[in-house]
């Protein structure tokens, strides 16, 4: 799957960590919750159906309590190696509302227990990749890859 830079958004790291913890951060939901957001958000619930066609449903938090539900299915799975998801339909192949991206992880295996992490925003318009970069993209992003690092180190 390829996508022009116009529709496309990247963060690229490099972890301390072996793919299957990485992996296992994205498809548990109890570890998902203590860092997909960035703090001082957090994620009320996630309910993740890991499977091509399975739905997910991670509900974020703000501070003040309000809830934002995001709903999803998945596209692609390969375990360890590469996650493809999108909110382009609500459920198995019901279309939502408003599709905003596709996400894409992809884990390579660097040796010595690291892992070169590159997630991935394909967009179907370059204004909503524009937005989701006025949004906060790489901050947003960035903190939470930070908050999986932490995560990483404890598990």
């Amino acid at each position: 799957m390829t996508a022009t830079t116009q529709h496309e958004l990247v963060l690229v790291r490099e972890f301390e960590a072996p793919r299957e913890k990485i992996y296992k951060a994205w498809t548990d939901p109890d570890l998902l919750k203590q860092w997909f957001v960035p703090r001082p958000w957090g994620v009320a619930e996630a309910t993740l159906d890991v499977r091509p066609g399975g739905s997910s449903v991670v509900v974020m938090q703000d501070p003040e309590g309000n809830l934002y539900p995001n709903h999803g299915v998945y596209l692609e799975i390969i375990e360890n190696e590469k996650i493809i998801f999108t909110d382009a339909y609500s459920s198995a192949w019901v279309p939502s509302e408003k599709p905003f991206f596709t996400g894409l992880i992809l884990l390579e295996d660097l040796g010595n227990g690291r892992t070169k992490y590159t997630a991935k925003a394909l967009h179907w318009r370059a204004e909503d990749k524009e937005a989701h970069e006025k949004m906060g993209f790489h901050e947003g992003w960035g903190k939470a890859a930070d908050q999986l690092a932490e995560l990483l180190a404890k598990m």
